[in-house]
C-alpha cells in the first residue's frame, strides 16, 4: 500500500487544486455578460449561419472512420511496445502477431468495404 500512497497524495491534490480554481472563478471572477458576449464565437469574424445547421452524413461518417483509425493506433502503440518481449518467448510471439494481423485485416476489410462504396468520396 506505500508504493499508492504518493498516488493517492497527488490525486488528492490534483482533485482539490482543480476545485479550488473552481470556485475561486466563481467568487472572483468578473461578471459583465452583454449580448456579444453570449453570442457563438466564430473565429472573430461575423456569424454567417446558424450554429444549428445541419451537416451531411457523409460528414458524419467520415469522422467514425477517422475515430476507428485513430483507436487503432492506439491499440497498435502498445503492442509495438510489447512485441519486443514477445520475441522472448516464441509461443506468445506468433499468437500476437496472428492476433493483430487479424485486428488489422478486420479493420482493412472495413476500410475496403467503405472505399468500394464511396465512403471516403466528398461531393
Amino acid at each position: 500500500m506505500d508504493g499508492y500512497s504518493a498516488l493517492l497524495v497527488v490525486t488528492f491534490l490534483v482533485v482539490g487544486l482543480a476545485v479550488t480554481m473552481l470556485v475561486l472563478n466563481l467568487l472572483l471572477g468578473p461578471k459583465n455578460p452583454s449580448a456579444i458576449k453570449s453570442e457563438p464565437f466564430e473565429c472573430g469574424q461575423v456569424q454567417i449561419t446558424s450554429p444549428r445547421q445541419r451537416f451531411s452524413v457523409k460528414f458524419y461518417l467520415i469522422a467514425i472512420v477517422f475515430i476507428v483509425f485513430d483507436i487503432e493506433v492506439v491499440f497498435l502503440i502498445p503492442w509495438a511496445v510489447l512485441y519486443r518481449w514477445f520475441l522472448t518467448q516464441p509461443s506468445w510471439a506468433v499468437l500476437a502477431f496472428t492476433e493483430m494481423l487479424v485486428f488489422l485485416g478486420i479493420l482493412g476489410l472495413g476500410l475496403a468495404y467503405f472505399w468500394k462504396r464511396r465512403g471516403l468520396e466528398w461531393d
